[in-house]
C-alpha cells in the first residue's frame, strides 16, 4: 500500500505542477500533508517535516547567503566582462547564444554546486536571451542538462556518496567514467546546437548592433521550435512572480509602453557601464575573493553553508562599507532569497513525507523486487536504467545509501563488481538536476523566471536522452 501511495503522491505532484494547477510550494507542502493523512500517521506529520527542515536547513542557509553573495558580485560586475565576451562571441546568431550557455554551464559546473552554476549562467545570459526573445526554456534546459553530467565530479556529491555507501575509492569509479561523461557532455553540447538552429530559424539572426537596438517586446518562454504558440511574459508582468517556481505568468502591458522599455532597459542593465553599484577598483578583490571561495568549496575546508556566509559578509563589508549601501544590496536580492530558501523548506516537507512514512522504503524495494533473475548478470545495465527514474524521484541520498546497496549486493550474487554497479549509478544524473526535490533548480527557474512546470515539460525528456548516451557510452567502452 504504501509503495502505492508513494507513488500516487509523486505522480500527483508532478501531473499539479506541470498542468499549473498549483504553485510548486503550494504543492510541495499540501500533497504530502494530505497523503501522510491517507496512510494514517497524521499525528507524526509534524516530527516528519521538522526532521525533512533539519536536514535541508544547511542547504536553504547556502543558498541564501550563495544568492547574496553572487548577487552582490553581479551588482558590481564582476561578470560584466563575462557577458561581454559572450556577446562579442556569439554576435546576435541563436545558435551560439545556446551553445554559449552550455558551455559556460560546464565550466561553471566545476565548482562542484549546481546553485552557483546557475546564478552564474543565468546573470550572463539572461540578457542576451531577454534581447533576442529567445525561448528562456532552452537556457534553463541546457543549463541544468549540463550541469547534470558535470554534477558527478568527485567533489559534486554523487560519486562520493556511491563511494561511501558501498565502501570504494571515489576515483576508482569516477577516471574510468571520464569517457562516458565526456560523451554525455558532447552530446550536451549537440543538443544545444540543435536548439540553437531552432531558435534561428525562429527568429533569425541579427548583427550585435542590431539586437541591441531592438525595440522591447515581451518574452517568449515557449520552447523555440519553429512556432508562436509560447506563452509570453514579461521581464517583471510575474512581478514579482520571481518566485523559484515561477507560478505568475502575467501578460502586462503593451510591448510599446514606457514601463516596459523601462523594464527592459533594467533586465539589460548589466552591460550598463554607468550603474551606481559597480566598484570596478574593486575587480582583483572580487575575483580573488571568488576564486578563493570555489577554492574552499573544493577543497572542502569548511562546510559550504559557512563559507557562503563568511562571503557574503565580507564582499558586502568591503563593497558596500555604509550600512544604508549594504541594507540597500540585501533589500535589492531579498525576493530571491525568500522564494528560494521558501522552496527548500517546502521540499523538506515532501522529503520528510516520503522518507518518515516509509514510503521511499517501500518504493525501493519495489523496484529491486521487480527486477527479473535473469537480469541479475547485467545489474550493472540494470543500475543505470534505474537510477534515472530513482534519482529524479528520491534525493541523492535516499538513492545512494538507501537503494544502491541493496542493487550491489544483487549484483555480486552475479558477479557484477560494486565499482561497475556504481559507475553505472551515475547515469541518471543528467536527468536528476531537474528533479523536484532538487533545490538548486528552483535557483535556475527563478533567477530565468521561467515556470518549473514549463521547464519540466521541456527538459525531462532531452536529460533522459543524454543520460542514456553516457549509459550507452559506458557499456561500449567496457566500463561497467
Amino acid at each position: 500500500m504504501l509503495t502505492i501511495l508513494g507513488f500516487a503522491m509523486i505522480a500527483t505532484f508532478l501531473v499539479l505542477i506541470m498542468t499549473k494547477k498549483m504553485s510548486p510550494i503550494a504543492a510541495l507542502v499540501l500533497i504530502p500533508a494530505l497523503f501522510c493523512v491517507a496512510v494514517g500517521q497524521g499525528a507524526q506529520l509534524g516530527d516528519y517535516v521538522i526532521e525533512g527542515v533539519g536536514n535541508l536547513a544547511p542547504t536553504a542557509a547556502m543558498l541564501m547567503f550563495a544568492i547574496v553573495y553572487f548577487g552582490v558580485m553581479i551588482d558590481v560586475g564582476l561578470f560584466d566582462p563575462i557577458v561581454r565576451g559572450i556577446l562579442k562571441f556569439c554576435q546576435a546568431d541563436p545558435m551560439r547564444i545556446v551553445v554559449g550557455t552550455a558551455v559556460l554551464a560546464a565550466i561553471v559546473s566545476l565548482d562542484g554546486d549546481g546553485s552557483t552554476t546557475f546564478m552564474i549562467t543565468v546573470s550572463a545570459m539572461y540578457p542576451l536571451y531577454k534581447r533576442l526573445k529567445m525561448s528562456l526554456v532552452v537556457m534553463t534546459g541546457v543549463a541544468a542538462t549540463a550541469n547534470g553530467v558535470m554534477n558527478t565530479l568527485p567533489w559534486g556529491g554523487p560519486t562520493a556518496r556511491a563511494a561511501t555507501a558501498l565502501k570504494l575509492d571515489a576515483s576508482e569509479i569516477f577516471v574510468p567514467m571520464i569517457p562516458a561523461l565526456a560523451m554525455g557532455l558532447l552530446a550536451v553540447f549537440v543538443l544545444a546546437y540543435v536548439l540553437g538552429i531552432r531558435e534561428r530559424k525562429r527568429l533569425g539572426m541579427l548583427t550585435l548592433d542590431e539586437a541591441l537596438a531592438r525595440e522591447p517586446e515581451q518574452e517568449t518562454v515557449s520552447a523555440g521550435t519553429g512556432g508562436t504558440g509560447g506563452k509570453d511574459r514579461l521581464r517583471k508582468g510575474a512581478a514579482a512572480s520571481a518566485s523559484a517556481g515561477g507560478t505568475g505568468t502575467g501578460s502586462g502591458a503593451s510591448a510599446g509602453s514606457t514601463e516596459n522599455e523601462d523594464e527592459d532597459d533594467d533586465a539589460f542593465q548589466g552591460l550598463d557601464p554607468n550603474r551606481p553599484t559597480l566598484r570596478p577598483k574593486l575587480y582583483w578583490f572580487n575575483a580573488g575573493l571568488t576564486a578563493a571561495l570555489l577554492t574552499a568549496m573544493i577543497m572542502e575546508l569548511l562546510p559550504i553553508p559557512v563559507l557562503f556566509l563568511l562571503g557574503a559578509a565580507l564582499a558586502l563589508t568591503v563593497n558596500f562599507p555604509h550600512m544604508p549601501d549594504q541594507r540597500a544590496r540585501i533589500a535589492a536580492h531579498a525576493d530571491n532569497v525568500l522564494n528560494v530558501s521558501g522552496m527548500v523548506f517546502a521540499a523538506a516537507v515532501f522529503t520528510g513525507v516520503l522518507t518518515g512514512t516509509g514510503m521511499v522504503e517501500h518504493m525501493a524495494d519495489w523496484v529491486v523486487g521487480t527486477v527479473p533473475e535473469a537480469m541479475g548478470p547485467h545489474m550493472a545495465i540494470v543500475t543505470g536504467l534505474l537510477s534515472l527514474p530513482l534519482t529524479y524521484f528520491m534525493s541523492n541520498d535516499g538513492f545512494y545509501f538507501g537503494v544502491l546497496p541493496v542493487l550491489a549486493e544483487a549484483g555480486a550474487a552475479h558477479g557484477v563488481s560494486p565499482v561497475e554497479i556504481a559507475r553505472a549509478s551515475l547515469a541518471g544524473q543528467a536527468l536528476h538536476m531537474s528533479s523536484p526535490l532538487v533545490p538548486a533548480v528552483y535557483v535556475l527557474v527563478g533567477m530565468a523566471k521561467v515556470e518549473f512546470g514549463d521547464h519540466t515539460r521541456f527538459t525531462v525528456k532531452w536529460a533522459v536522452l543524454t543520460s542514456l548516451v553516457v549509459l550507452a557510452a559506458g557499456i561500449l567502452f567496457g566500463i561497467m
